[in-house]
């Protein structure tokens, strides 16, 4: 078994690249294990490298470690998906690392890489989509807008710290807070005015929303949350019910739905920013089903040697 580390230098607030493939390198010679080193160059690079790793291993079994955030996972799943040689895993050196929070209080240690290498592989789904794939959500509206418009004003001078969530915030505020799409879960329409719609496969997304705290990454199905367009006297109040996975407060605001298939559109047909594990799509159509031949890594429980 070979395993592979794949670092996103571009991961976190300052480039690590060093100093996180010296680690890499000291845990795998100290546990004698074949292993190598990618390095990351661009966005998409981490799908590149990883299809070429499984076409070149001949069968033989893999295991590819995402070494960066969420975006980095998202990447390595995507060049895993299909691969019935490989299982993945997460060392989280990015600032939010989402996906694994799923794992409760075995998440801190998937920050020990000597756990991680030595760890159980357990199924888990991941939702493919026209305009990419989600491991943990994929998310249309207010929240994807937000955070398209964040980076906007991150390439602006001075702009440091809240400030670019906070003046993309007002900005999509005053455009204001719903859209009419056209959903379509398992066959069934829900056509609506909606300020969000999430579709989460893990519980946590966006640095600190957890809106289905009982979502499952491997049960199957995805939770889909329906948000109504709100007035704006209302939206802090239904938002932070969302935030918190209070959704069964607001059932006439906010409909669950489980699902395997799925489609979402605009009414006016107009593209919209999808994001996809923090990434920011941009599609007039989002077609997504669920994949269940994923393999992922959960950090075996000791102290690491």
């Amino acid at each position: 078994m070979k395993h592979i580390f794949v670092i996103n230098p571009a991961a976190g607030s300052h480039n690590r690249q060093a100093e996180l493939a010296g680690l890499c390198r000291q845990v795998a010679m100290g546990r004698d294990l074949e292993y190598e080193i990618l390095v990351t160059e661009r966005p998409g690079h981490g799908v590149e490298l990883v299809r070429r790793a499984c076409l070149q291993a001949g069968g033989a079994h893999l295991r590819l470690y995402a070494v960066g955030g969420d975006g980095t996972l998202n990447e390595i799943a995507r060049g895993a998906l299909g691969m019935w040689n490989v299982a993945i895993g997460h060392f989280p050196v990015g600032t939010g690392n989402d996906f694994i929070k799923t794992f409760g209080d075995r998440a801190p240690l998937f920050r020990k890489l000597g756990n991680l290498v030595e760890g159980e592989e357990i199924p888990v789904d991941f939702l493919e989509a026209n305009c990419g794939g989600a491991l943990n959500v994929l998310s249309v509206g207010v929240d994807a807008r937000v955070a398209a418009g964040m980076r906007k004003y991150k390439r602006l001078p001075l702009m440091h710290g809240q400030w670019p969530y906070v003046l993309s915030t007002a900005e999509n505020i005053i455009r204001g807070l719903g859209e009419t799409y056209r959903v379509t879960l398992d066959g069934k329409k829900y056509d609506g005015s909606y300020s969000m719609i999430y579709v989460g496969n893990g519980r946590w997304y966006g640095g600190g929303f957890h809106p289905v705290p009982e979502a499952d990454p491997s049960d199957g199905l995805v939770d889909v949350l329906l948000v109504r367009t709100v007035t704006r006297r209302l939206a802090a109040r239904v938002i932070g019910a969302y935030k918190r996975g209070e959704y069964a407060q607001y059932p006439h605001l906010i409909t669950h739905v489980q699902a395997k298939e799925l489609t979402i559109s605009r009414e006016d047909k107009r593209p919209m920013h999808v994001n996809l594990d923090g990434e920011i799509a941009l599609s007039d159509t989002v077609q997504a089903r669920l994949r269940q031949d994923l393999k992922f890594i959960v950090p075996r429980q000791h102290r690491e040697g």
